[in-house]
């Protein structure tokens, strides 16, 4: 589809905020129509299905995909999501796949006009199985003989609620639609996980029509259902992770509530992170899906791949922390646990989409991510930075640089002046700043060039938005300039021996003196040690309660009288540093902000630093991926080529799975600087998303390459 279609279809489509009324007002029907106290039972009652059915279609949301501005995939997976919170099993996924498949040929067969009639206005119940398309070989098949079919087909959703059946036979080339009623067929309820719900048909030479189905057609088919159920298990485990936050919060052990104790709360951040990841993953694949761009199914697949472990490791975990009471059927917890476990668990598991991103990556043709669409804005702006990056970084530039004795600071001057002319390093900044006002989208643009062309650092973000934030305007004229020319350079004087990243704890203290302030204190693990200036974080009350009260911020020159540095070689091969301050005197306009507000300022940064650090590793991750399937593509052990080995097949899959989740984590927190707010908690589950991904990442580089993969850069074979 081209840019303007694109546009054209998105101009069609609901809106965001005509998504959340489809959201609140399919939650309130199903709480009142499908109440949580008795769905186990109806689940299991066809009459009930059909009647649940019936009042969904009273809604129109059988009616999904047929019409953009009635609803797109994103509308019918939203409808998943809330029937997976409220426990309800109704398959309506499966009338958006007949919507897809039978749409665009109504008009010229009045049966399929007639079934989709009846389906729309909740008269017909139809399930879809993929028969000898799903991977699952449990599925089951039918052949057809002429007019009629027989065979039997498992797992089916509603199955014996159904007024028809519609299956795909011979590898997908053909859709056999039959009518639950017709003779030959005989539909068994099926337990699963101890409960009905499931059935097994079985057609004995059935009387069918078809139609006949592109084989690419039926695989989207097949991905979209994937993304149905995968949105139905998220709502089940996201009403789980909403039950039990609630229950941690009120069940007291040892006098206080388990929510406090840390390991209740580190599973709990996981499970956050993971639904959140999950949830964006969702949405992102229905939108180009919806939008007509063709990496949708790339984001399908890294959808699917990543929920399949992930959110059975989220219902495990919601498990652990209800303990006994999550086991109890009076209780909601087991009917989200069998829901997402179910879901999950079809075609095939997360083997085959994990399978199809090792093809994409391993193929013969190397593969990069898909580009993220960041508007016309960002999207042009990308072409322009990639433009001055192959003019003024070129490989032999870059080539020269990394061999250089520098190069463990990531940093070279010369560059950062020449990319402070093109005024890119004030991108973001206000006008009255001397910056371009433009969009976090476009920064995230130049920071994806940036690190696709390996270019060093240049610039100081962090500082310069305290700077506009919380300096005076005579600092402001005085430390802004030299960043916006790339002139200036800065570290972070954090960290302490006896604090780390218990901040507020620090002992490092300032005390006044006249015009001066006086530093004494150490600071430990600073990476960008040799910068002109150090952000400092220093204690100015040490009386104050609580402890961040008394904190104050500084900017402090690198040369200052007083100042001991003492690098340290890092396990890795880089360096940081251990700095002593005795009897630092700075002047008093060198305080940040106000005496004893610097917690404020020191926080503020953090939040931006991991925002854009987060987005900054899953751009490293995401370029160290790209270059281990080329390099992976060209090795052979015992004369076997690497990338048809199995076990790395399947660890690239999930790691492309993994990276793309993180990479939607890292958006989320861009688009909601672009709506004017400041990430907190979403920077920060991004950061520690990313910083994950990079550990596993590069362990699991070990177990496919072996000693190859603890070569440093540089050396022969690395």
């Amino acid at each position: 589809m081209s840019t303007n279609e694109s546009q054209a279809a998105s101009q069609a489509l609901p809106s965001d905020e005509e998504r959340r009324l489809l959201r609140d007002s399919v939650r309130g029907f199903l709480e009142q129509h499908w109440p949580a106290a008795n769905a186990v039972e109806r689940a299991a009652q066809p009459a009930a299905l059909r009647e649940i059915w019936r009042q969904l279609a009273g809604q129109g949301l059988t009616s999904i995909c047929t019409d953009p501005s009635q609803g797109g995939l994103r509308e019918a997976l939203i409808v998943a999501q809330e029937l997976g919170r409220a426990a309800c099993p109704v398959p309506l996924a499966d009338a958006a796949i007949a919507n897809l498949a039978l749409a665009g040929r109504r008009t010229a067969n009045a049966e399929l006009a007639a079934l989709l009639d009846a389906l729309h206005a909740g008269e017909a119940f139809a399930c879809v199985s993929f028969g000898d398309l799903d991977p699952d070989s449990g599925t089951g098949s039918i052949s057809r003989a002429g007019t009629r079919v027989s065979g039997h087909i498992n797992f089916v959703d509603g199955g014996q609620a159904a007024t028809h059946y519609l299956v795909f036979i011979n590898g997908g080339t053909e859709l056999a639609i039959v009518a639950a009623s017709a003779p030959g067929v005989t539909a068994s309820p099926t337990k699963a996980m101890g409960i009905e719900g499931l059935s097994r048909i079985e057609f004995a030479n059935a009387p069918a029509s078809f139609i006949s189905i592109e084989a690419q057609a039926a695989r989207d088919l097949l991905s979209v259902s994937r993304l149905g159920y995968a949105a139905r298990a998220w709502g089940a485990a996201d009403r789980a992770f909403e039950l039990v936050v609630q229950y941690v919060k009120d069940r007291k052990q040892f006098g206080q509530p388990v929510g406090r104790f840390q390991a209740i709360q580190h599973k709990l951040t996981n499970n956050l992170i993971a639904l959140t990841g999950i949830q964006r993953g969702i949405d992102n694949a229905a939108e180009h899906f919806d939008r007509g761009i063709e990496h949708w199914r790339t984001f399908a697949s890294a959808l699917w791949a990543f929920a399949n472990a992930s959110l059975r490791q989220v219902s495990l975990e919601t498990h652990h922390a209800f303990g006994a009471i999550g086991y109890a059927e009076e209780h909601e917890a087991p009917r989200h646990f069998r829901r997402v476990h179910l879901d999950i668990a079809r075609f095939g598991g997360g083997r085959a989409a994990r399978e199809e991103l090792a093809e994409r990556y391993l193929g013969e043709a190397p593969n990069e991510f898909p580009e993220y669409d960041l508007g016309e804005a960002g999207n042009a702006f990308r072409r322009e930075v990639r433009a001055w990056l192959a003019q003024h970084w070129p490989e032999e530039r870059r080539r020269a640089y990394q061999e250089s004795d520098t190069t463990h600071r990531d940093y070279d001057p010369d560059f950062s002046r020449e990319l402070g002319e093109t005024g890119w390093l004030g991108l973001t900044w206000p006008e009255k700043f001397g910056g371009m006002n433009r969009s976090p989208y476009e920064l995230l643009a130049f920071m994806e060039e940036m690190d696709r062309a390996e270019a060093p650092r240049a610039g100081a973000p962090i500082q310069a938005a305290a700077w506009m934030t919380y300096g005076t305007p005579e600092q402001q004229q005085r430390y802004l300039p030299p960043l916006l020319r790339g002139e200036a350079k800065y570290g972070m004087w954090y960290s302490e021996p006896d604090s780390g990243s218990d901040l507020a704890s620090l002992r490092t203290k300032a005390v006044r003196d006249g015009d001066h302030w006086v530093i004494n204190g150490q600071k430990i693990w600073t990476t960008t040690y040799w910068a002109e200036y150090m952000w400092l974080a220093a204690r100015t009350d040490p009386d104050a309660k609580p402890q961040h009260a008394g904190i104050s911020m500084f900017v402090v020159h690198r040369d200052t009288p007083g100042i001991t540095r003492t690098p340290m070689r890092t396990m890795y091969g880089g360096e940081f540093c251990n700095t002593f301050l005795d009897n630092v005197r700075v002047p008093a306009d060198a305080l940040v902000g106000e005496v004893n507000k610097g917690w404020q300022v020191l926080t503020g940064s953090l939040g931006t630093e991991r925002a854009y650090v987060g987005s900054g590793i899953l751009m490293k991750v995401a370029r160290q991926f790209e270059a281990l399937c080329s390099y992976i593509r060209t090795v052979q052990i015992d004369g076997k080529p690497l990338r048809l080995d199995p076990m790395v097949r399947d660890t690239i899959g999930s790691f492309a799975a993994q990276i793309e989740i993180g990479r939607q984590l890292a958006l989320n927190s861009i688009e909601i600087y672009a709506r004017g707010e400041e990430p907190t908690w979403e920077a920060a589950m991004a950061k520690v998303f990313a910083g994950e991904l990079m550990e596993r990442f590069n362990e699991a580089a070990l177990d496919m390459l072996g000693m190859r993969a603890t070569l440093s850069e540089g050396n022969a074979d690395a």
